[in-house]
């Protein structure tokens, strides 16, 4: 028993879930408009994606407990990373230019919307015992929003005295979220058509050798 609690409560478990403690700290400090002590926690965070998942894989320590909660943990800390956002940065006004960088509510939406749509799929095509693992667009477009979220910060921390440069970067990267976002949300309900398609194959070919 000893034995499988360290298996199941391994490195790349403890750090995933030391993840999920940071998220719950970033969205403490957001509301209270601590927004570069929340900047550095989010850093933190999402860099422990990327520590857990070479760690779990260069020593072997693939769990299937981690397979859940790796992408949990990642859909907790943006979604409400977003939620958040979209509420704080509502009344952040535009500069000379006429940049107005916002998360709106509804990329919030986009985002919260798609994250729930790929682990309802996800759930159902590695029950029935597909495949439906990370692609590359879906970790580029983690990027994009860890990205977004930690620009968006930065900007709020002095919304009036922010640089043109800093404010444009920012509103690339929310534009390139919620585009990157739209875009894997497509491919994977492309990539769950076909899995589904597959098993109606495989069922029926099934049925007629019996």
């Amino acid at each position: 028993m000893a034995t499988d609690s360290r298996q199941i409560f391994n490195v790349p478990n403890q750090i995933t879930m030391l993840r999920l403690v940071l998220s719950v700290v970033v969205f403490v400090l957001v509301p209270l408009e601590l927004y570069i002590p929340a900047l550095i926690v989010f850093a933190v965070a999402a860099g422990t994606d990327w520590v857990d998942g070479y760690y779990a894989r260069k020593y072997d320590q693939v769990t299937q407990l981690g397979r859940i909660l790796d992408p949990f943990c990642d859909k907790i800390i943006i979604c409400g990373s977003y939620i958040l956002l979209s509420v704080q940065m509502r009344d952040i006004q535009a500069d000379s230019f006429g940049l107005s960088v916002q998360i709106a509510g509804w990329m919030a939406v986009v985002v919260v919307g798609r994250e729930l749509l790929v682990t309802a799929l996800r759930g159902f095509i590695e029950q029935h015992g597909g495949d439906f693992s990370a692609k590359f667009s879906g970790k580029l477009k983690m990027v994009f929003q860890c990205a977004a979220v930690i620009g968006s910060l930065a900007v709020l921390s002095n919304p009036t005295e922010s640089s043109d440069q800093l404010r444009a970067t920012t509103l690339l990267l929310i534009w390139l979220s919620v585009v990157s976002t739209i875009y894997t949300g497509i491919i994977y309900i492309q990539a769950a058509i076909k899995t589904i398609g597959d098993f109606k194959s495989s069922d029926n070919a099934t049925a007629a050798n019996d």
